[in-house]
């Protein structure tokens, strides 16, 4: 099992950046892909961006590709997510997510069901 704690967000500029980050506890860190995902009010739960457990393959939200960067470091059982050029639609909660395996099939990247931790979620405000 993985206890995950984001940590990062904030209030910023149309513009602005931030940096999110997700600390993971547990010895399964290094073996689980991750995701990031981002809930507005009123909205559901969406997908934003995933990364598979060595780093090597990313996957993104069209609405976010050139944007943000998903990163993870296993020596820090942490991952990050940098987020660029903001804009007030990207106002959400954002929560990490670790999935159950190492890889990320198809087209489930974006699936909150194939998900089985979650953190608590960090708030990001875009103000115009």
């Amino acid at each position: 099992q993985v206890q995950l704690v984001e940590s990062g967000g904030g209030l910023v500029q149309t513009g602005g950046s931030l940096r999110l980050s997700c600390a993971a506890s547990g010895r399964t860190f290094s073996s689980s892909a991750m995701g990031w995902f981002r809930q507005a009010p009123g909205k559901e739960r969406e997908f934003v961006a995933a990364v598979i457990y060595n780093g090597a393959t990313t996957y993104y939200a069209d609405s976010v590709k050139g944007r943000f960067t998903i990163s993870r470091d296993n020596a820090k059982n942490t991952v990050y997510l940098q987020m660029n050029n903001l804009k007030p639609e990207d106002t959400a909660v954002y929560y990490c997510a670790a999935r159950p395996s190492p890889y990320i099939n198809g087209n489930s990247a974006h699936t909150t069901s194939g998900y089985n931790n979650w953190g608590q979620g960090t708030q990001v405000t875009v103000s115009s």
